[in-house]
């Protein structure tokens, strides 16, 4: 891992909100450089809701992976070279680019074909699981999720088990 990657998504983090049923409140504290360079799983989460994108990441930095946000499709295509992520959690419903337009971005392009894509939806019908099957997700979660499940898909996603 080169010096760019040292400290990136590492910033102390406090949320505090609630909106659809979630509240998330906790203090995300700094890694060591011990554990950076033990080469960290690195998880680019996108959702336009903010405390749903702070609920995710929080949970994630809390189990150690590395953790970066994007605020919708666009956002996450933009980003996505620089993260160089291994799982993307990636919300439907999205302003500019949704969640389905960017999964079939990220698996056209070579360069990024290879990683792992969760999405998360409201959206709960089979019709949906179906489409994002389609679309080339390698998982599919209902809003609202359990924290623990959501953990355990990228887990078992990013080798990290």
């Amino acid at each position: 891992m080169g010096a760019t990657r040292r400290g990136k998504g590492y910033q102390p983090l406090t949320v505090t909100g609630t909106r659809g049923g979630y509240t998330a409140q906790s203090q995300v504290l700094d890694a060591t450089l011990t554990r950076v360079e033990q080469g960290l799983r690195r998880v680019l989460v996108v959702d336009d809701d903010e405390v749903i994108r702070q609920l995710i990441a929080v949970n994630l930095q809390l189990e150690g992976f590395d953790v970066s946000m994007a605020v919708d499709g666009q956002d996450c295509l933009d980003k996505v070279g620089d993260v160089d992520p291994d799982v993307i959690t990636l919300d439907v419903m999205m302003p500019r680019l949704d969640g389905w337009e960017t999964a079939v971005q990220l698996r056209n392009s070579p360069d990024t074909a290879h990683i792992k894509v969760v999405l998360i939806s409201a959206r709960a019908q089979e019709d949906d699981k179906a489409r994002g099957s389609s679309v080339g997700a390698d998982a599919y979660l209902t809003k609202p999720f359990d924290p623990n499940e959501m953990i355990r898909v990228v887990r078992e996603l990013a080798g990290a088990c």
